[in-house]
């Protein structure tokens, strides 16, 4: 990747977008908290904070998918309140999602136009202009998207946006799952958007990125505005420095050692070309956190071991025996019982009983000749439902209708009493699900490793790996940075290692 600051000129020292005061309260947490700062015409302005800090509040606020409780917002001097996705679009603002919202089996034309007001559809020279000035000239309109490399795919959810006239964009950790070639391609994307006057929020955990890309960068912590600065008065240490804070003390520190034996052994483990290689040994008992932002390989690894990557190359056992990659039924066999990080779309079947949720997994244990055994299924859900600590008389209503942090019990109880279970995977195991609910499933991972099952995992939250883990890994780029003992790592050190990779030399 290449650039320099110095590239950018602004075109107006008036903002482009005031924020000023937003407060926005969910419960009795507060999310944003009497937040401010302005974004310039011809800006690349970045958003940082470590997960939790505030920044995605924000920019659903921006982009008219929550109301905040306080606070205004100024779109060129005038006063505006997006209530809906569309009122945002209407005032200028577009919200580029890190997950691509692009249909693959449509034409890049039908994806440019999908979603647009009837008569407010860009026409066909006017996209192929907006392509030409992405730098997409050898893409046709009538080319299948689903067959364009990635990095362009993310251009044409960018050309979407500006074919809609924006002059905000928010990019949501745009390059997070991309080649060095493909973000060159954006990069020089945003460049042209902000030679051209638009102003740019660009939200990364990628630290050289923002050094690299932007000009001033705004930090968030605990949802609160920790301040905004001229990126180039910044280095990684600084940034790192202001993102985190004083962090409490993890409330629970009881690392193991294990018992030495290794009952799972991991070797030269590669999804091409998001991961790299990963090795890894686990005894019995033992937990180990993969500490890595979005894209750094660590649900790869996650995905591959629980068979869900047809693509998968390298070696796995189990006490001894190899697991053929890129069948979950094979894996769950094994010994290795995977739990995704998408409960709803992967998960849970949302519109079925708590009680079937728990034993879906365990039909053929509980059947006699292929007919469910009423008994068997009722002393399983009981026992499931103990350990979830839910209440057996809710296990008829549907696991819809429980809240986030409940729905994340059930899917990983159920993991927890299969034979055999050698490793428990769990992929963001706590994402979406409120503190309480959080140290709940933390005991539920802990009763697992205590039974002797070795647990992976994989979370963004620094806290969480600091206070489950026996060992950590650090990952980016598709590859492991570093290996600590749960009791010896430190909180700056891993942040660097999951925002800026092997590449530490330069942050002094």
């Amino acid at each position: 990747m290449t650039g320099n600051t110095e590239d950018f000129v602004l075109h107006t020292d008036s903002p482009r977008l005031q924020i000023r005061n937003i407060t926005k309260t969910y419960g009795g947490a507060r999310a944003l908290s009497d937040v401010s700062f302005d974004v310039l015409p011809g800006e690349v302005h970045a958003l940082l904070g470590h997960n939790g800090a505030g920044k995605s509040t924000l920019v659903k606020v921006l982009a008219g998918l929550v109301q905040p409780d306080d606070g205004e917002i100024l779109i060129d001097g005038e006063r505006v309140r997006p209530r809906t996705p569309r009122q945002a679009q209407e005032l200028g603002v577009a919200l580029v999602d890190q997950e691509l919202s692009l249909v693959p089996t449509l034409t890049v034309r039908e994806n440019l136009i999908l979603g647009a007001p009837r008569n407010g559809a860009a026409s066909s020279p006017e996209l192929r202009q907006i392509l030409d000035s992405l730098g997409l000239v050898r893409v046709s309109l009538k080319d299948q998207l689903g067959k364009l490399p990635l990095g362009e795919q993310q251009l044409i959810e960018i050309a979407r946006a500006l074919s809609r006239d924006a002059k905000i964009l928010i990019l949501d950790e745009p390059t997070a799952t991309l080649s060095d070639h493909e973000i060159d391609m954006v990069f020089k994307a945003i460049r042209r958007m902000a030679a051209d006057g638009r102003s740019i929020i660009y939200v990364s955990h990628r630290l050289g990125e923002i050094l690299t890309l932007c000009q001033r960068a705004t930090v968030f912590r605990d949802g609160e505005c920790v301040g905004t600065e001229d990126v180039s008065a910044l280095d990684r240490e600084s940034i790192i420095e202001m993102m985190l804070g004083q962090l409490p003390a993890p409330s629970v520190r009881q690392h193991r050692e294990g018992s030495g034996e290794t009952v799972v052994t991991i070797e030269n483990l590669a999804v091409p070309p998001r991961l790299m290689h990963f090795d890894l040994e686990l005894a019995p008992g033992r937990i180990v956190g993969l500490a890595g932002q979005v894209g750094s390989g660590a649900s790869d690894v996650l995905r591959a071991i629980g068979g869900l990557v047809p693509e998968a190359l390298g070696t796995v056992t189990v006490s001894g025996r190899r697991v053929r990659l890129g069948s979950p039924r094979r894996s769950a066999r094994s010994g290795i019982l995977y739990t995704t990080s998408d409960r709803k779309a992967e998960g849970l079947f949302l519109d079925q009983s708590i009680a079937r949720n728990l034993v879906a997994t365990r039909l053929a244990h509980l059947s006699r000749v292929g007919i469910m055994d009423s008994s068997l299924e009722r002393a399983a859900t009981k026992r499931l439902l103990d350990l979830t600590g839910l209440d057996s008389d809710r296990r008829r209503e549907p696991v819809g209708s429980l809240s986030g942090g409940n729905q994340q019990k059930v899917l990983i109880a159920r993991s927890l009493e299969q034979t055999p279970c050698a490793l428990l995977v769990l992929d963001e195991p706590t994402r979406g699900v409120d503190v309480g609910g959080r140290q709940e499933i933390h005991e539920l991972i802990r009763t697992a490793a205590a039974a002797g099952t070795a647990v992976l995992f994989s979370s963004t939250e620094l806290d969480e790996v600091l206070e489950l883990s026996d060992t950590v890994m650090t990952m980016f780029g598709g590859e492991v940075v570093a290996t600590y003992a749960g009791a010896e790592a430190k909180p700056a050190q891993i942040l660097i290692d999951m925002t800026q990779g092997r590449d530490r030399e330069d942050a002094a």
